[in-house]
């Protein structure tokens, strides 16, 4: 392979690229962490200062460091954004593109993202017209549709001279496809890596040689913190679905879940459904009207061959599962051993006689062996990684034995165990900055046993080489794939990205596509979690509706459906039922709205009511339910740490009610004679932390009463 440009510095590499791409570019930059911000801002600075050079950007979820709406916000945020984030660069052309007022994006830059950061581009004109709706296994192809013409990602890098390698890192989700599509339809593409030292190494399908990119960039300016979201907190709401979640999950299966308090959610019951399981049943029983072994029979046992993690986004709560020992489930890159292995016929953890005997009678291998039949044993641990085959002989070193599976002497060439096995398949990784150091600091032989991968591979069964499908199905049984979701309609429908508006929240990334392949699979289940209830300017509003203007996953790929309340299983169900289900899991303040719309609607019996044990979807009752095992620590705020202090924790509690009170009148005035009744005062540096220390106004002297009230 041919050697890189090495380019020490930023600007030089800005020179480059812009004298080997005259004209307009077309930049794409990965999603999430694996963006080179410090080049990214190189390259824009110069085009938006020179305006006969066009730039449009194709990137998704480009992130950036929190910033308060309010002086309350601002005051409290600076400090723990200075610690948590460092010295991560925000992206210019975010901020531009939030800040209209401020002029926007210059006249000669466009950026095109097909996923948002959760809500952060709502009411943003120039965002929301730019947006690209594609499945994430689309990327790639619409990528070459946007024109693109150079594409920069930062990288790991480890050794150097003849022994220098790099890393895609955190996102060979996309890159590996794009050049090779690039490159089978003849279009020129400059591939440009930036080495940032604080990107974790990662091996296996992340590992290429530095002549896989034409130019790459060393300057030390390249490094910075990766973007680390602390952990959020996990709700009571969070938690009742998180388990309900974990109790679907199959032990000797795999697993998808996203980010955020749900997925630490799930991962935290699953830990407590391992290793506490007489409580983990008290807890679900008692969320569970119809019980343990209704419609839908829960899942309770520990996981005694574990699970496979197999998830275009690979989180922290994956992290928690691996170090808890629930992650560990290795598959292999052999359709017919990951069978042989699938149905006990070969035990990973013991390579014997039997394990040849079990390839042989499958038609995997045959007796003599053949070359290909001795490399693929050694690749997979079989046999010892000095064998080779010498004539009608097997040697390794000075052992000698007939080339036939018949003899007993070929024991003495064996491996002990399975090598090559993967415990964990990613895309893309994100999370907080532990999960970063945990990745870097990782001994080699763990480190091995996760793979980060191409999205075409992991998403969806078929594409790529012939058979790998078939390897895909293999590997991937008793598959769960959660995903949230925003809204339900009562004939199962989902809207995940969007609004009824039009205006995208989100993106759909992959979860058209893990829901397709649950159908797709013959013992998968697609689980769609959601909230039941939602606040917006109208007040408190149920998540599950009649009807919605926007659909993410329509009807006809319903499966399993999670709220707070409950599980609804809706997989080949008739609408009556469908509805029957929904509405059972639904806020008990909308349930009786909701029976009515459907009745309405002719798509319920006239009938019909919610039956007594699920009219008490409250709240308070699931508070009731489960603040006892929050109290006694199994249910912890924050399962997986914070890196908030316990002051900032404190503070930003009465914060959010304080928000919450001001988008209702009525509270916001009862909170406030309260407070002056009261006379409360803060602590002296919860004030100073918030600018309040010298409210010398009545505006700031009342939020600084209101604030007191609310600690």
């Amino acid at each position: 392979m041919p050697q890189p440009q090495v380019i020490p510095h930023l600007d030089a590499a800005v020179d480059a690229v812009l004298a080997r791409v005259p004209g307009d570019i077309v930049l794409g930059v990965p999603l999430g962490v694996g963006k080179p911000n410090p080049f990214v801002n190189a390259l824009y600075r110069r085009i938006a200062g020179d305006p006969s050079r066009k730039l449009t950007i194709v990137t998704a979820l480009s992130l950036e460091k929190p910033v308060g709406k309010s002086d309350l916000e601002r005051h409290f945020l600076e400090p723990l954004v200075a610690r948590v984030f460092g010295d991560y660069p925000d992206l210019d052309y975010v901020k531009a593109q939030r800040d209209p007022h401020g002029g926007g994006l210059p006249p000669n830059i466009t950026v095109r993202e097909f996923f948002f950061k959760t809500g952060d581009y709502l009411g943003n004109a120039t965002a929301q017209q730019d947006y690209i709706s594609t499945n994430y296994t689309f990327v790639a192809r619409d990528m070459l549709l946007q024109g693109m013409n150079v594409i920069a990602q930062a990288v790991a890098e480890q050794g150097s001279g003849e022994r220098w390698r790099l890393s895609v890192g955190s996102n060979p989700d996309v890159v590996f496809e794009v050049v090779e599509r690039f490159a089978a339809e003849g279009v020129p593409l400059l591939k440009v890596g930036v080495v940032n030292r604080q990107m974790p190494f990662m091996p296996n399908g992340a590992a290429v040689a530095p002549g896989f990119f034409d130019i790459v960039v060393t300057d030390p300016a390249g490094t910075h913190r990766l973007f680390g979201p602390p952990n959020g907190k996990v709700s009571t709401a969070d938690y009742a679905i998180g388990l309900h979640a974990s109790s679907l999950v199959v032990d000797g299966g795999t697993l998808q879940i996203g980010i955020g308090s749900l997925g630490d959610a799930i991962a935290r019951a699953l830990i407590v459904r391992d290793q506490h399981g007489d409580d983990y049943r008290r807890i679900l029983a008692s969320l569970c009207p119809d019980g343990l072994d209704g419609p839908l029979p829960r899942q309770t046992g520990r996981f005694a061959h574990g699970l496979y993690g197999c998830s275009e986004m690979f989180v922290n709560g994956f992290l928690q599962l691996i170090d808890a020992g629930i992650v560990r489930r290795a598959v292999f890159a052999d359709a017919a051993l990951q069978r042989l292995v699938n149905q006990g016929a070969i035990d990973p953890a013991a390579v014997g006689p039997q394990t040849l005997a079990a390839l042989r009678e499958a038609g995997r291998i045959r007796s003599p062996l053949r070359v290909a039949d001795v490399d693929f044993l050694r690749r997979v641990g079989i046999l010892q990684a000095g064998v080779r085959l010498d004539g009608r002989d097997l040697v390794l070193g000075g052992l000698r034995c007939a080339n036939d599976l018949d003899d007993p002497a070929i024991g003495a060439l064996l491996g002990d165990r399975l090598a090559g096995g993967i415990v964990m398949t990613g895309g893309f990784f994100l999370g907080p900055n532990s999960f970063y150091e945990r990745l870097r600091s990782m001994p080699p032989d763990q480190l091995a046993r996760i793979d980060m991968t191409r999205i075409d591979a992991i998403n969806q069964l078929f594409g790529g080489h012939p058979g790998d499908a078939e390897l895909r199905r293999a590997q991937r049984v008793k598959a769960r794939f959660i995903n949230t979701t925003m809204t339900m309609t009562l004939l199962g429908a989902a809207a995940s990205d969007a609004l009824d508006s039009g205006q995208v929240v989100s993106g759909v990334g992959g979860q058209y596509n893990f829901v397709a392949m649950a159908h797709a699979l013959p013992d998968a289940r697609s689980v769609l979690m959601l909230r039941a209830t939602h606040e917006n300017a109208a007040g408190l509003t149920s998540s599950i509706v009649w009807n919605y203007g926007h659909v993410t996953i329509p009807r006809h790929l319903r499966d399993i459906v999670i709220t707070e309340y409950g599980v609804a299983d809706l997989r080949g169900q008739p609408d009556s039922e469908v509805v029957k289900r929904l509405i059972r899991i639904a806020d008990s303040r909308f349930q009786d709205g909701l029976v009515r719309e459907a009745q309405a609607h002719g798509k319920l019996a006239a009938g019909w009511t919610v039956p007594e044990p699920w009219r008490h979807n409250t709240p308070a009752a699931l508070d009731d339910k489960l603040h006892p095992w929050t109290q006694a620590g199994m249910l912890p705020a924050f399962p997986f740490g914070t890196d908030l202090t316990p002051d900032e924790l404190h503070i930003v509690t009465a914060l959010k009610r304080l928000k919450r009170a001001t988008r209702h009148p009525v509270e916001l005035v009862t909170l406030a004679l309260k407070s002056l009744w009261e006379g409360r005062e803060a602590p002296p540096a919860y004030l100073e932390r918030l600018g309040l220390a010298e409210a010398d106004s009545f505006k700031a002297m009342f939020i600084r009463k209101l604030f007191a009230g609310n600690l």
